[in-house]
């Protein structure tokens, strides 16, 4: 494993691992963490829990979410699964259900990220817009229509 940082991380990793609670989370492998930090602070309207240049705990939406740079992967399986891949995430939607895609759309411009597509009432009953974030990954702010 090859880490970058210089600073004291908050938590020892393992303290972390065991204080995730039960359920799904997600890990985004990127190239640049402060890239991704930015964005989803920015543009999508997260909490940064802790970032250095290795790692990011990030609050979204009542759920943590980790990104992981892709020097931290060196010494686990996952790291061939995205080198020399220009696009990530291919074939999956991240949805953020109770994210205003108005408002996200806005900021995604704002900061000149793709809108993938705008925000529009989709029959399945929700609002929602296709944003694409830094590494290709995809962003569905979703809400309710009527709610």
């Amino acid at each position: 494993m090859v880490m970058k940082r210089t600073k004291q991380p908050w938590m020892a990793a393992d303290d972390f691992g065991r204080s995730l609670p039960r359920g799904v989370g997600i890990n985004l492998l990127v190239r640049d963490v402060a890239l991704m930090e930015a964005f989803c602070r920015d543009v999508l309207g997260a909490t940064i829990i802790y970032a250095d240049e290795d790692f990011a705990a990030v609050q979204l939406l009542g759920s943590v979410f980790m990104l992981h740079a892709d020097h931290s992967y060196s010494d686990n399986p996952m790291r061939g699964t995205v080198t020399g891949v220009e696009v990530r995430g291919a074939g999956l939607e991240i949805r953020l259900y109770g994210s205003d895609p108005d408002t996200v759309e806005a900021l995604a411009r704002k900061h000149d990220h793709i809108v993938l597509s705008g925000a529009v009432d989709k029959p399945h009953g929700l609002r929602e817009c296709h944003i694409v974030g830094p590494d290709g990954y995809i962003f569905v702010p979703s809400l309710a229509i009527g709610g």
